[in-house]
């Protein structure tokens, strides 16, 4: 997995334990993840650890979609099955490596434009908006901002600026707190992923400007609820965290024991607000 200090990737590792805990006879698991999200020697590491290791297969939320690819090329040349979750590698990079690695997991752009659309609602046609995007390179991070663009274009708004906040809350904070200093027109936030919600309420709050600038995120993790019910957060999305590695887990048991064939396949993501929790 990604960063183990973001929530969404413990509550994947925990539905991945729980799963295992269920099928005991069926598998044996093994967690890991990396300390950051921009940490890609160490999940390159990890890869080839595995490997090393005599798995049988590797189901992987890479941190980067590109930079993932070679050391996954090596694992499948050495008879490892592996299943792509969350981020998607890059299809360019696959095809130029020569490889084919199936995706499990949401429509990325679809689940981001749910969320715009639902604070677009809140906003007036040339409203200014800023998008605090995630790593650049990852594949998920630019179909949400794309989602979150083609929302803000179709109501009618004013995206005044985009910056990574790298998936982390304390650089979103930063990021935010200098935005909202650039551009005090903004109207509202969309973070890319609830954890950069969280900085980016933060920086709302200590720029006072709390119930003026409203703030959109991406996970619905469980620090977020509170949030989305009591106003500071009006929308996040749901990829069901709990399932994601499941998904990946039972369809790589498939292609293990030869009931399914290497493809892609969509996993549900969900808008949530405060009137669905």
């Amino acid at each position: 997995m990604k960063s183990l200090a973001n929530e969404f990737f413990v509550t994947m590792a925990d539905g991945a334990r729980k799963h295992q805990a269920a099928h005991p006879a069926d598998y044996e698991l093994i967690v890991n993840g990396i300390k950051d999200e921009s940490d890609l020697a160490q999940q390159v590491a990890l890869v080839e650890q595995m490997v090393a290791s005599g798995v049988k297969a590797i189901v992987v939320a890479p941190a980067d979609s590109r930079a993932l690819v070679p050391s996954l090329r090596k694992a499948q040349q050495a008879g490892v099955v592996v299943v792509n979750i969350d981020n998607k590698l890059d299809d360019a990079t696959l095809a130029s490596a020569g490889v084919r690695i199936p995706f499990i997991g949401p429509d990325n752009r679809e689940g981001a434009r749910m969320v715009g659309a639902e604070l677009a609602k809140h906003l007036h046609a040339g409203d200014a908006v800023a998008i605090v995007e995630g790593i650049p390179t990852a594949f998920n991070a630019q179909q949400r901002r794309k989602g979150f663009e083609d929302a803000m274009r179709t109501a009618g708004m004013r995206v005044v600026a985009v910056q990574s906040g790298q998936w982390e809350q304390g650089k979103a904070n930063t990021v935010v707190s200098a935005m909202l200093r650039e551009h005090p027109e903004l109207k509202a936030i969309l973070a890319s992923n609830d954890n950069m919600a969280l900085g980016a309420v933060a920086a709302v709050r200590q720029a006072g400007k709390a119930g003026q600038v409203h703030v959109v995120g991406f996970d619905n993790i469980s620090a977020i609820r509170e949030m989305v019910r009591d106003g500071r957060v009006l929308a996040t999305a749901d990829q069901h965290a709990a399932e994601l590695a499941v998904f990946g887990i039972e369809y790589a048991l498939q292609i293990l024991r030869g009931e399914a064939k290497s493809q892609d396949r969509r996993t549900p993501v969900d808008l949530v607000t405060a009137e669905k929790l």
